[in-house]
């Protein structure tokens, strides 16, 4: 799908460490409880469901994968997927080395089906919950399927993540961190910091450090060493986030840089900074799933505040500040899932993923996501 190689090896890397995680976590997450009662026993089993349909997105195709496989497969449950059409390689192999580690036939099953056939799976009496990541729209015909045959579900869809850069904080700190946040993996990750959010006094500097950072990208062959950026994951991909700076900049909003397709062979999109979108910009309220980031200036921390909640998503978020307890105050603030101080929205298998609002709902990772799919039972003895 495009990604370059250093942050390839990191996702698999990452893939490998959610599966060693739960392997090792799983029983103690699983344990039985036992609840204080003034009479007898009470205590609650953690037991498997049975089958999870999960559909899952190009933008990680083995994260995204070990996600869930790591929690449902030591919870008990075995796993059909669905995978993105554009990476059956990745599936494939993900599949292969589960059998090649001894894990039982089954346990872990591809489905290469067409969105009708999803849903007619959805409805089987065998399927017990489904997972989806992917966008909004996936997910709310996946809900409502899924609704519809009494079956639990968890959505992680898309993401427009503040990026809040305080007035105390050091830009020398906070410009490679946006960089990071915004442009890893081309743009194309759910919880990239899609809005930057800075103090009126920073606020010029950051943009002109920003911009001077955006023209040092190198791209190219994402398998060649100094590579910073490969091509989109698709034509589709960057004609839509193309199509949206163009639209951004004709209801007035800046371009400071970038925003062409570059002229080479392949899907290849030079990054883009705006400003200057405002609340009537229909860009104000879309996700732009590439390589582009908005700036925004605000006069202090509340306004900042009430620019990161003016979303229908609520994904993640950061705070920069060099007042890391102010930092955490504010993110109280925030309606989102996750919010970072001082580094951008990340991932780990011991934290807790997901949203709210148009984001979706449910968790995955840590201990959270393994309690998603498993039946709480109560045994109660007089």
């Amino acid at each position: 799908m495009g990604k370059v190689l250093p942050e390839a090896i990191a996702e698999t890397e990452l893939s490998a460490n959610i599966l060693r995680f739960y392997a090792e976590n799983a029983e103690k997450f699983l344990a039985p409880r036992e609840i204080e009662v003034a009479k007898g026993r009470a205590t609650v089993l953690s037991q498997s469901l049975g089958v999870i349909y999960c559909v899952e997105p190009w933008n990680f195709p083995y994260y995204q994968l070990a996600r869930v496989a790591g929690p449902n497969l030591m919870a008990g449950n075995v796993v059909v997927a669905k995978h993105a059409p554009g990476v059956p390689q990745c599936a494939l192999a993900f599949e292969a080395l589960f059998l090649e580690a001894g894990a039982p036939k089954g346990a872990w099953t591809n489905l290469f089906i067409d969105n009708d056939v999803s849903e007619e799976l959805i409805a089987r009496p065998e399927v017990r919950g489904v997972a989806l990541t992917g966008s909004e729209r996936a997910g709310s015909a996946v809900a409502a399927q899924a609704g519809k045959a009494l079956k639990k579900s968890t959505l992680e869809l898309g993401g427009s993540d503040p990026f809040i850069v305080l007035a105390d904080a050091n830009l020398d700190e906070v410009i490679p961190r946006a960089v990071a946040g915004r442009m890893s993996n081309n743009g194309q990750v759910c919880t990239a910091a899609k809005r930057m959010i800075v103090h009126e006094s920073l606020a010029d500097d950051f943009v002109r450090r920003l911009s001077d950072a955006i023209t040092e990208f190198r791209y190219g062959d994402p398998l060649e060493q100094g590579v910073t950026h490969g091509p989109m994951s698709s034509e589709n991909a960057m004609k839509l986030a193309l199509s949206q700076v163009e639209k951004a900049v004709s209801h007035g909003a800046t371009l400071v840089t970038g925003g062409k397709q570059l002229d080479r062979e392949g899907f290849f999109m030079q990054a883009a900074l705006l400003t200057g979108v405002t609340k009537d910009n229909p860009i104000f309220y879309e996700e732009i799933f590439g390589p582009a980031a908005i700036v925004y200036s605000v006069k202090d921390d509340d306004a900042a505040i009430d620019l990161a909640n003016d979303s229908p998503f609520g994904l993640g978020g950061s705070v920069h500040t060099s007042n890391v307890e102010h930092g955490r105050k504010l993110a109280e603030r925030i309606e989102t899932g996750m919010v970072f101080i001082n580094e951008s929205t990340g991932t780990a298998p011991e934290l807790p993923f997901g949203g709210v609002k148009n984001s979706g709902y449910g968790r995955e990772l840590s201990s959270y996501g393994i309690e998603e799919f498993v039946n709480h039972k109560l045994i109660r003895s007089a």
